[in-house]
């Protein structure tokens, strides 16, 4: 059958939302090699024709750093035939072999009415009472209305005011976290004088939520009475202090540099651990009463083993207080959720609504298969046991040609890579999840590999050899394989990246510079970035099967409102996971458990945090205190009770608590340092013992003692020690260097033993245990040396064979636990280690020298840049403060050497950089002024 004129792709037989989007008329895409033709034009049929791209032809024999650009006169549309170079990979085709059937046209609710239609779908509605300016704010990012669901769900009695608390589940991207910003919004703006916390799991998202928020309170005021302003006006100053009128948004995360405190915020957008420092020192300090809303996101994190429950502690503490303060949580992957609200005493509401319809494929040895429910394909496949192949069993809707390629010899690579191909072509983006992060950069690697090298736009080309030179002036430098695969609208993602490459590549497939991003699952729960096709290579990550909810996660990536008015998930599959893939697409979504049983000690915790806060001391109201958690609702009361009386046993018995006469209990110093550092009970026993040694011979001719107790416990406890490198470290200490490791247990003959032996460390008693547990520290220690004294992140990752995050990783946690430190050693009264460790903090925080450390402080100048400063003759804070900004702008040239010179190629480029970079100068010597100015009135005061 021959294509209908005007229609060049796929016409007939099973059509995704790409193969529509592409014959549209509007649409027009240079053919690829492995890709059908468009049908020949009739004699006398003018040429397809764009007049809003340039095209640029790669020279199929130079490298991506030579490119040919092909002038045409306006309108011209080049379109070359495709010529395969020595050596490029071929994407197969996809063809469709069913026979016509249901058309797959993007599903539009035509069910959903408007705000025209319904007042309620608009936030201008009286009844949700929100300022002009906020609704205002709203609009210009694009929330003009909102869904059925969003306004039943605001409407329900009682949560608009503040008086329930509320429990919630509703799809990825079916706007979940609009509800809690309005009810969270509302609450602060109409009760000046009350403040919300809003907990997110990861440090990422903190910072995008930060971003949206401060956009949505712009120019908005809180309702502040007139007669308050009054009455304050007629009191004292020192004695009243009147309520800031804007809405202050400010961020709680490790690595952060804020000096905000509690006093200085309406909103604090925190992760889980910071969140619950905040609410322990608002208990502990009387001022809990200020809180009036805590927003809890991805509230299925009540089940993560590591940190779960510190969320479950958080609400118990806000249960027990019984304060007029609004608890609301909120997730995609619920599935008890009636339960999490029995417990929280909320309201509930269950969601299923989603804007954008997502279609949902299996992909199996080259062969793709709908799958209409899960059951229906679990049943399918079930009956496939004594088939010779699946396609012989079920014919496939769609095949995936099979490659004579070495590097596409195994069906899941050839699937996920004509996936990938055929995404991108159309315009779409593509995110592909794969199981580890080498997988990443060898997907990445293979899929650039095979991407059209036709048809890209000029000025997108610049904009990605723009992305190389950002990438490459970061202090951690270019990675060789972003260097391959950007140029070619390829990049990648995990957790073994730097933040700032992670931020800049996210950044850029989200404004579609690169069509293809290959992450690790992680990104899943952690950035906020969708495709119209996701493609899942395998249902393992790590050696693990995925899970019901991680699955999810991941499929509800795909189609975003605002975004794609479609969806697609595709998950590839092995043979030997085909029965376990499809167990997990018929498994149902697990039930949410308390972290605070026996084996995960969690309640041991709880119980020290709520003595020492003052929450409970007497045994009722223990007993009270227990009946507030969420295990108190999954298992038996008496059982519950039990493991209470234990875990009050066992801190008594560790000297954090003390059992008085009256049979109450009251926290220890012990147990007051170890809160208020935020440790675990046994992170904090092992703390105190360190640092009772080091009150006895603290080393203080050298930093090497400093930096192993600043050195996390959570970070070294899954380091991997290189001996061969250990050794090393240890070879070129000095003796002080030498003194202070072995003070702490590190013994130089252990370390060379170990490397002639080949042996690991043995974690089966609790000394060894123990001991583990230095050498790691200490094996970390150098790393976090190797930081302060400004040792280059990628020279640092080689050196201890580490990935880049990794080490970013250990210099955000260190700023954490060393507050953590010096809070325990304030605590315990150790004042004079509390500031040779708070002096030695500053250095950590700014990753420099001591001779840096007051230029750090400055806006703009970090470490390196502050290094730059130094050598070219501004050498303290006060030469910063009264220099000129335009001497400051070569000096800033040197921060990013490539850029500038990219810019010199075009003076009018060079002077918009130039101009950027003078007013940069600027503000970095407004800084300096505020701060000069600051110690001199600290000065005169003393």
């Amino acid at each position: 059958m021959s294509a209908p004129p005007g229609l060049p792709f796929q016409t007939h037989g099973f059509q995704t939302s790409i193969d529509l989007v592409r014959n549209q008329p509007y649409y027009d895409v240079s053919p690829l090699a492995g890709h059908k033709r468009p049908p020949d034009l009739p004699p006398g049929d003018p040429p397809q024709t764009s007049t809003s791209v340039k095209q640029v032809v790669y020279s199929q024999h130079q490298s991506t750093n030579n490119v040919a650009a092909v002038h045409s006169h306006a309108g011209d549309f080049v379109r070359p035939s495709v010529t395969p170079g020595p050596g490029r990979l071929i994407a197969s085709e996809i063809r469709p072999v069913a026979a016509p059937a249901e058309s797959h046209q993007p599903k539009v609710d035509t069910s959903v009415p408007g705000p025209s239609q319904d007042p309620l779908l608009s936030l201008r509605d009286p009844r949700y009472g929100l300022s002009p300016a906020l609704v205002a704010n709203f609009e210009s990012l694009g929330v003009k209305s909102i869904y059925p669901w969003q306004a039943s769900c605001l409407l329900a009695r009682g949560l608009l005011k503040g008086e329930r608390h509320l429990v919630y589940t509703a799809p990825t991207g079916g706007g979940k976290s609009l509800v809690a910003d309005v009810l969270m919004l509302k609450r602060t703006i109409e009760n000046p004088s009350r403040k919300a916390i809003l907990v997110l799991p990861y440090v990422a998202l903190v910072q995008e939520k930060l971003k949206w928020l401060r956009r949505i309170v712009q120019d908005v005021e809180k309702y502040i009475p007139d007669d308050h302003d009054q009455s304050l006006d007629s009191k004292s100053s020192r004695s009243w202090k009147k309520l800031q009128k804007s809405v202050r948004v400010t961020g709680f995360f490790g690595g952060s540099k804020t000096t905000a405190s509690w006093a200085d915020t309406d909103i604090a957008v925190c992760t889980i651990e910071k969140a619950n420092s905040l609410i322990n020192t608002a208990i502990e300090e009387c001022n809990i009463g200020d809180l009036g809303v805590v927003v809890l996101d991805e509230l299925h994190m009540l089940d993560d083993e590591h940190r779960g429950y510190l969320l479950e502690l958080m609400v118990t503490k806000l249960l027990l207080l019984k304060q007029d303060i609004q608890i609301i949580g909120m997730s995609a992957t619920l599935s008890n959720t009636e339960m999490l609200a029995e417990w929280m005493n909320a309201k509930f509401y269950i969601s299923t609504y989603r804007p954008v319809p997502i279609d949902e494929y299996l992909v199996y040895e080259n062969a793709i298969y709908p799958a209409a429910t899960s059951r229906q394909l679990f049943q399918k496949v079930s009956k496939l046991n004594a088939a010779a192949s699946i396609s012989d069993a079920i014919p496939p809707h769609r095949i995936i040609a099979s490659s004579s390629s070495r590097e596409f010899s195994n069906p899941m690579t050839n699937s996920m890579v004509a996936l990938a191909i055929d995404t991108a072509a159309a315009g779409f983006g593509a995110l592909v999840f794969c199981g580890s992060r080498q997988a990443c950069q060898i997907h990445a690697a293979v899929i650039s590999e095979a991407m059209p090298v036709l048809g890209v736009d000029s000025a997108e080309l610049g904009k990605r050899l723009d992305l190389l030179a950002e990438l490459r002036s970061l202090p951690s430098g270019l990675d060789p394989v972003l260097e391959k695969t950007v140029v070619k609208g390829v990049g990648f993602h995990h957790a073994g990246m730097t933040t700032e490459e992670r931020e800049l590549i996210a950044q850029a497939y989200d404004q579609n510079l690169l069509k293809v991003l290959v992450a690790t699952c992680s990104l899943a729960a952690g950035v906020n970035l969708p495709a119209r096709r996701v493609i899942i290579n395998g249902a393992r990550m790590g050696r693990e099967l995925v899970g019901p909810a991680m699955l999810r996660q991941m499929c509800g990536r795909a189609g975003r409102k605002g975004k794609d008015d479609a969806g697609e998930t595709y998950l590839i599959c092995g043979k030997s996971d085909l029965q376990a893939v499809c167990d997990l697409l018929e498994a149902d979504m697990p039930a949410i458990e308390s972290c605070l049983a026996p084996e995960k000690r969690g309640l041991k915790r709880a119980l020290l945090e709520a003595i020492a806060t003052g929450l409970a001391s007497g045994c009722d109201a223990i007993k009270e205190y227990v009946k507030c958690t969420l295990l108190y609702r999954m298992v038996d009361k008496k059982i519950a009770y039990s493991i209470m009386n234990s875990a009050l046993t066992e801190l008594v018995n560790e000297e954090l608590l003390i059992l008085k006469d009256d049979e109450s209990y009251e926290a220890t110093r012990l147990g007051q340092a170890v809160v208020a550092s935020a440790f675990a009970p046994e992170d904090g026993l092992f703390v105190y013992d360190e640092l009772k040694r080091a009150l006895k011979a603290f080393v203080m001719d050298g930093d090497m003692h400093i930096f192993y107790m600043f050195t996390p416990l959570q970070v070294a406890a899954t380091t991997q020690i290189d001996w061969q490198t250990f050794r090393d470290q240890i070879d070129n200490l000095d003796e002080s260097g030498i003194r202070a490791l072995q003070f702490v247990g590190v013994q130089p003959g252990f370390v060379n033993t170990m490397v002639q032996s080949g042996a690991s460390l043995k974690e089966s008693t609790p000394d060894q245990i123990t001991q583990s547990r230095i050498y790691r520290r200490a094996y970390t220690a150098f790393q976090l040396r190797d930081l302060s004294n400004e040792t280059p992140i990628s020279t640092i990752a080689t050196r201890y064979r580490i990935p880049r995050g990794a080490v970013q990783t250990l210099a955000q946690q260190c700023h954490g636990f060393a507050a953590g430190i010096v809070k325990f050693c304030q605590k315990m009264d150790w004042s004079m280690l509390a500031a040779v460790l708070d002096h030695m903090r500053d250095r950590l925080e700014a990753g420099a020298r001591a001779d840096l450390l007051e230029m750090t402080q400055v806006t703009y100048v970090k470490s390196w840049t502050a290094r730059l400063l130094r050598d070219n003759g501004f050498r303290n804070l006060r030469a910063l403060a009264e220099a000129e900004a335009r001497d400051l702008v070569p000096v800033l040239l040197m921060v990013n050497p490539r850029k500038a010179q990219k810019n010199n190629i075009h003076p009018t480029e060079a002077e918009r950089y130039a101009n950027k970079l003078l007013k940069k100068a600027e503000v970095i010597v407004a800084s300096a002024n505020r701060i000069w100015e600051r110690e001199m009135q600290v000065e005169l005061e003393e």
